[in-house]
């Protein structure tokens, strides 16, 4: 998805500035919706590429101007009501008004620390050999879907070289729109900064995880 969330590379937007505050929150508000959404997550409506899928459909204005739980919240207010979880008026008087809706399952306060701890795994198996090896040359697709995508633009229809092979993982392309896990193999390549934004960048390198159905060989590397 070409969406606001897709910064990488683009000018304009001033230098970042870390901030000092080592803490991961700044308001008790943001830690209820980090809470909320791991629980929401586990009643097994949606899945983590769903979710990262609805963040990226807001509105760019209304991305850009809110902050990392502004966003969270957002997404996650929009998953509850495309599911039928709960109806616009019920979460803004913040009661039910329904008989709740049935769910697949509900993550109880005393598993959250185990769940937290054993993750949710995405690698998987698949019967096909891997396509590329390390330091094959590829090059990213040149690719602007609709929908959900883990591929920055900025090192679309650029070249670099495998430099890690991890196994078959979860597509989050097909899983973000409810068409199934469909494994592909994932590698980290590397592109030299050159490539990416030209000889006059300060930097070296960067190295993107791409699935495999977002390379093709590069010929004219390769021979």
């Amino acid at each position: 998805m070409n969406g606001a969330q897709d910064l990488g590379g683009m000018q304009a937007f001033g230098p970042i500035r870390p901030d000092d505050d080592a803490s991961p929150f700044h308001a008790d508000w943001e830690r209820r919706v980090l809470a909320i959404t791991l629980a929401m997550g586990a009643v097994g409506k949606w899945n983590i590429d769903m979710s990262r899928a609805v963040r990226e459909s807001l509105p760019p204005a209304q991305y850009l101007a809110s902050s990392y739980y502004e966003i969270w919240f957002e997404g996650l207010r929009k998953l509850v009501l495309s599911t039928g979880l709960a109806a616009g008026e019920e979460i803004e008087a913040g009661e039910s008004r329904t008989a709740a809706a049935p769910v697949p399952r509900v993550l109880m306060a005393n598993e959250v620390t185990a769940a937290l701890l054993r993750g949710s795994p995405v690698n998987r198996t698949v019967a096909t050999p891997a396509r590329f090896g390390v330091g094959d040359a590829v090059r990213a697709r040149q690719m602007n879907p609709s929908t959900h995508t883990r591929l920055p633009r900025y090192c679309r229809g650029r070249e670099g070289r495998i430099v890690a092979v991890h196994g078959a993982h979860v597509y989050p392309d097909a899983n973000a729109i409810g068409l199934g896990e469909q494994p592909q193999w994932l590698y980290t390549v590397r592109f030299d900064a050159a490539e990416l934004w030209g000889a006059e960048t300060t930097a070296a390198s960067v190295c993107v995880d791409c699935w495999e159905p977002y390379l093709e060989a590069s010929p004219a590397r390769n021979d």
